[in-house]
């Protein structure tokens, strides 16, 4: 299973910028498999992501925005699932991985960070 982050590498909100940096440090310091997909420079990408965030998710007017992670095609959460999810400890369930020995983390339903 490989964890799809769908980012945009030229996206000009700095509050988009920084979300994405910190899901890819995150996973990069916790050494979880995971894959860039940018949205910006693939329009095949963009059009996976948008069609594959759950219709309940999507915002009201516009298209949802990364960075937005999955698990293969199941889709995991965005920013704010994301964030929530670490807070409490709960990143491997959140991303429907198994923890590694060791790690402190919460047992969850997954449907709880979307």
């Amino acid at each position: 299973m490989v964890i799809k982050v769908y980012i945009a590498t030229s996206s000009g909100s700095t509050k988009i910028k920084k979300q994405q940096q910190d899901v890819i440090s995150f996973m990069a310091v916790n050494k979880i498999e995971f894959e860039e997909c940018d949205i910006a420079a693939n329009e095949a990408n963009r059009k996976w992501m948008r069609e594959n965030v759950p219709e309940e998710l999507r915002p009201a007017t516009g298209n949802p925005l990364p960075p937005q992670i999955f698990n293969e095609s199941k889709y995991c959460g965005s920013y704010e699932a994301f964030f929530e999810a670490r807070e409490d400890n709960a990143v491997y369930a959140f991303l429907g991985l198994t923890a590694p020995p060791g790690s402190k983390v919460k047992l969850l339903n997954t449907n709880t960070y979307r």
